[in-house]
């Protein structure tokens, strides 16, 4: 065999054994062994950031102390401290790509920008064009040059660090469409095409933009002839068409108002892709973790109802029927669309024997009150049957009983789906209703109600239709002054409060045109600080984690959303969690002064004080603390207990009527 077919195969099973590596890298097991490995004490303050470079041989830090420090994170070693040059806390810190991790950028709340040469311990580069805190700095290995950053004036600037232009300019301003008082908090690049940039700001809506496009609208505009009139369209126009995208939980903007209420502010506090490029992760301040989906986009869900099923000859909840026909249903995104094209309902397929056996302890738990576990089990069962209308149903049941933040909203979807598979499924179609009312969808609300009656006038006159209708009809009565607050979705969502923060008709448009989220992801809590972090963990995205005003951090499944591991990371609040690019190996910081390190830990070692084994608890009480009045927040952190934080149920919402029926509580 010659040398270079000895160096091909050697080659092949370096490749190989990588590919093997990452693939394998986070498995169950391991998550359920995570344990904490070592802490890296160097620091005197807050540590508000981290970064891996490419290898996963060194990490950064950035802090309070205005330090930042390179460390051997395998061997718990610190191999570099330096004084930034900072006269305020470090909120960012990114390696530059392709520079032999020799660069190092820092953002800061002195508005400031710096780039570090580690080799010299020197600051080449400082940058003073922010004129509000800077919290993200963004890189991409297509662009070794540039980067980007997001700070509190609405601005995302752009950086060229080339020899015969070191300068930054605007890319985006977010005042030109949302007003002064506009904050941007994140952004992030998609690793797969550089040329998508996310951003998070204030308020429910996250922001996806071509940087391709502006770039070229930007030389078009400069090479036209009219270029040096500025025009007032001009200036209403910053961006061409098709350059941005919005996404936002459909839910949130009807809740605004009422969070605004109570002092509940919204804001994203990061963003990041997936490894493949395909999804957008997001923790939203104030609210829960989200996923979005690039590729198979939905419009926010509002209201969708079949006009007509075929009850006669069919089994109503799920269960198998006959071959029923109903109206083909297309989604729309302010109010229902139905074809007129007929579509062919299936009939329902049993489930194997495994999954019943999931079924009925789900509904045993249900039966229990135990909400979560509920969900949790129809979750497990709807990954393995995704066109199981009972399942939706009842998982939808037991969202309406748990009342988190977001689930009458998850429940509302998984009534529509249950609907789709089964136009008939009759527990479904009177969840849509109470969904639509507990929504503020009250107007939807009434007319699915009587589209509900018309379909099953059996249940016409049934307590639990009683009880909604006279709840519709009051709430009606009650707006009958306020027409904005009647159909729910579109002026509520555009609403501004003043000049300050006036929104532009072009912000109004694109956030008309948003998407909705895949997944959403709850037990953590994010109001105390707005750097809290959430990612991607494992070389295929298998899980999801994210810190938590409670001390610890949190990991789920991604695709059941199911809660599988929660562990005690900071005294007071976890804001970071950098997942390691190639090892089952996760770097943690908050408020303590120090970075933990965690990784599976060997079987013969018992596991340490760091496990907290009632998720279920912790999470409850993370949604009262959600809801809690901000006064009592600060007083909780401080160590006070609140009473009034431990009574009524989590989440918020107005108590369930008791008279409900049978027809909304029981899953089939």
């Amino acid at each position: 065999v010659s040398r270079a077919q000895r160096g091909a195969c050697l080659l092949l099973q370096e490749r190989g054994a990588l590919g093997f590596e990452r693939h394998y890298h986070v498995t169950d097991p391991f998550i359920r062994r995570l344990g904490l490995e070592a802490e890296l004490q160097g620091h005197s303050g807050c540590v508000n950031c981290l970064e891996w470079n490419e290898k996963g041989d060194l990490l950064a830090s950035g802090s309070d102390d205005q330090h930042t420090i390179v460390w051997d994170p395998l061997h718990h070693k610190k191999l570099l401290s330096m004084h930034t040059g900072h006269t305020a806390n470090i909120f960012s810190v990114k390696f530059l790509p392709h520079s032999g991790d020799r660069i190092l950028i820092t953002g800061a709340a002195d508005s400031k920008v710096h780039v570090h040469d580690l080799t010299v311990k020197e600051t080449v580069h400082m940058f003073g064009d922010h004129t509000n805190r800077v919290k993200r700095i963004a890189t991409a290995p297509m662009w070794p040059n540039t980067f980007w950053s997001a700070a509190e004036d609405g601005l995302i600037r752009q950086y060229d660090l080339r020899e015969n232009s070191k300068r930054s300019e605007v890319l985006i301003d977010l005042t030109e469409y949302c007003g002064q008082l506009v904050e941007a908090k994140c952004l992030t690049v998609n690793p797969q095409d550089n040329n998508y940039l996310a951003v998070g700001a204030s308020g429910p809506f996250v922001r996806l933009y071509d940087i391709r496009m502006i770039h070229n609208h930007r030389k078009s505009m400069k090479q036209s002839p009219s270029a040096g009139v500025h025009t007032f369209c001009d200036r209403q126009k910053p961006l061409p068409d098709g350059a941005a995208q919005y996404y936002v939980a459909g839910h949130l903007p009807v809740k605004l108002p009422d969070y605004n209420n109570r002092l509940r502010v919204l804001v994203a506090t990061y963003v990041t892709f997936s490894p493949d490029g395909t999804e957008l992760l997001v923790n939203m301040g104030g609210e829960q973790v989200y996923l979005f989906d690039l590729t198979y986009k939905q419009r926010p869900y509002t209201f969708l109802l079949p006009k007509k099923c075929h009850t006669s000859g069919e089994v109503q909840n799920g269960k198998t029927s006959t071959n029923g026909v109903s109206n083909g249903i297309h989604l729309h995104s302010n109010g229902f669309r139905l074809a007129e094209g007929r579509a062919h309902v299936s009939p329902q397929v049993e489930l194997p024997p495994y999954l019943e056996r999931i079924k009925q302890q789900a509904n045993e738990a249900f039966a229990c009150q135990l909400w979560t576990q509920a969900i949790q089990l129809y979750s497990k069962a709807v990954q393995k049957a995704p066109n199981n209308a009972m399942l939706y149903g009842n998982r939808a049941a037991a969202y309406m009983k748990r009342k988190w933040d977001g689930d009458h909203y998850d429940a509302l979807r998984d009534c529509l789906k249950a609907i789709s598979l089964n136009p008939c499924h009759l527990k479904a179609h009177f969840r849509l209703a109470r969904c639509l009312f507990e929504l503020k969808y009250v107007a939807e609300a009434l007319e699915c109600l009587d589209d509900f009656k018309g379909k099953f006038p059996e249940q016409a006159h049934s307590s639990a239709c009683d009880a909604l209708d006279r709840d519709i009809n009051a709430a009606l009565f009650s707006k009958s002054d306020n027409a904005e607050d009647k159909k729910g979705g579109g002026p509520i969502r555009l609403r501004a409060t003043g000049r300050k923060d006036s929104i532009s008709e072009d912000e109004m448009v694109l956030r008309e045109r948003s998407y909705d989220y895949k997944f959403r992801y709850c037990g953590h809590c994010n109001t105390t600080t707005d750097i809290k972090e959430a990612n991607f963990f494992g070389s295929n995205a298998q899980y999801i984690v994210s810190g938590s005003d409670d001390g610890s951090f949190f990991i789920w499944e991604k695709e059941t959303t199911n809660l599988v591991r929660v562990l005690q990371g900071d005294e007071s609040i976890v804001n970071c969690l950098q997942p390691h690019p190639s090892y089952c190996f996760l770097a943690t910081s908050g408020i303590d002064p120090v970075v933990r390190l965690w990784n599976p830990r060997p079987e013969s070692e018992t596991l340490n004080g760091r496990v907290v084994v009632d998720m279920e608890g912790a999470s409850q009480a993370n949604q009262r603390r959600m809801n809690a009045d901000p006064l009592e927040v600060m007083l909780l952190n401080m160590g006070y207990r609140i009473t009034g934080l431990t009574s009524g149920g989590a989440g918020g919402s107005d108590d369930e009527d008791s008279s409900e029926g049978q027809v909304q509580c029981r899953p089939s």
